[in-house]
């Protein structure tokens, strides 16, 4: 393992003549921001892995202890996007949107079991990373967000396809207002399937290379996929105890409430108008308040436009989607005030709800090219 790598690789043995391969993001500095280099290592390494008949299980973490991984990296997405009424400086983000997206859907798909370590801070890209795999594990300091709204964009990386499937509006609620939820929360609304203490993670990996991998010499009956799970299980049954309350499941009947609109200014009106003493909402509410003005309208009709949709079309549709917030401004413009000026003082155009078009909102869902780049998938 080279220490400066941006992503680093190990294979442990594991019983059977087996081997579990361990891939940790290491950009601990920025919170394991997920890079282009990062995503084509990732994507490099995760098909040589898949076609490798030794390797039995993949385990993807973050390095440190404060993150799994906080995002893409925006600032670099900035560069390769347009401002207001300028031309797309180069195809930087829409080549990175591209590659991200193809990563994340072959983890969705990925024939082997990956487990994915998602604690501390998953945003953004890092849910990108962590949805789709096949076995997900929040801890006591899981803290996640799709908090796209504050830059401009939506919430991208199969955000369609897992905010869709979570309970009632939650999803939509989530997707709004870019909402911080934790471990248990994760469990709720679909985005994790166990909980287990951080300090149990060196002991987990020790497990997985304790595993047959369905060779038969432990459990016939159970392949790799389901002695991970049986493994994971038994860990969450031990320290589940330490689990954190949630939010989202306890304010379930308040979200549905509060989404409960025939139009976007009915429905940001009832959120951001929200008076209560509960932090939680509060917080909620002015992140919808203070984010972009046509996000809410491409949310909805992201969620709208993709309930029926196959996996690999959701991630096309929300490529259309990307490439188009390159080229409006609004992403820019929102990463600018933000990450890059840090006035916290967008300029947004239009400035407010009220004052977004049915052409605007239209014009992100129209394919700005011949041969969709995500055709192959």
């Amino acid at each position: 393992m080279t220490e400066q790598a941006s992503v680093l690789f190990e294979e442990r043995a594991a019983a059977g003549g087996k081997k579990v391969a361990i891939a940790t993001l290491n950009a601990e500095r920025s919170l394991n921001s997920l890079s282009l280099e990062m995503i084509d290592l990732l994507q490099e390494k995760f098909t040589a892995w898949e076609n490798d008949d030794s390797v039995a299980c993949v385990f993807l973490q973050g390095a440190g202890d404060k993150s799994f991984c906080a995002g893409g990296d925006v600032v670099a997405l900035h560069a390769g996007s347009a401002a207001y009424g300028e031309e797309l400086p180069n195809n930087g983000a829409i080549d990175f949107f591209t590659r991200e997206y193809i990563l994340d859907h072959h983890i969705h798909v990925y024939s082997k079991p990956i487990v994915v370590w998602g604690n501390g801070i998953v945003m953004g890209g890092g849910l990108g990373l962590m949805s789709g795999a096949s076995h997900r594990v929040v801890t006591e300091n899981t803290r996640m967000a799709m908090p796209e709204v504050t830059i401009g964009l939506y919430p991208d990386v199969g955000g369609s396809w897992f905010l869709n499937r979570a309970p009632g509006r939650t999803g939509l609620f989530l997707g709004l207002t870019g909402a911080s939820f934790n471990g248990a929360d994760a469990k709720f609304v679909g985005l994790a399937d166990r909980f287990v203490s951080h300090d149990q993670k060196a002991a987990v990996i020790d497990g997985l290379c304790g595993l047959s991998f369905g060779d038969g010499s432990l459990d016939a009956s159970l392949d790799a996929h389901a002695e991970v799970s049986k493994l994971l299980h038994s860990f969450e049954k031990d320290t589940v105890a330490n689990q954190p309350a949630g939010n989202v499941q306890g304010h379930f009947d308040q979200i549905q409430a509060l989404t409960d609109a025939d139009s976007i200014p009915e429905l940001f009106a009832m959120i951001t108008g929200y008076e209560g003493d509960d932090k939680w909402l509060s917080k909620a509410a002015a992140g919808l308040k203070n984010g972009c003005p046509i996000t809410p309208y491409l949310v909805q009709e992201q969620l709208n436009r993709t309930k029926h949709l196959s996996l690999a079309d959701v991630f096309r549709l929300e490529l259309t989607m990307s490439a188009n917030s390159a080229r409006f401004g609004h992403f820019k413009e929102g990463v600018r005030a933000l990450l890059i000026d840090k006035d916290r003082n967008p300029q947004w155009t239009p400035a407010k709800v009220d004052d977004v078009t049915p052409e605007q909102v239209a014009a992100y869902f129209v394919e700005p090219w011949d041969k969709h780049p995500l055709a192959e998938i």
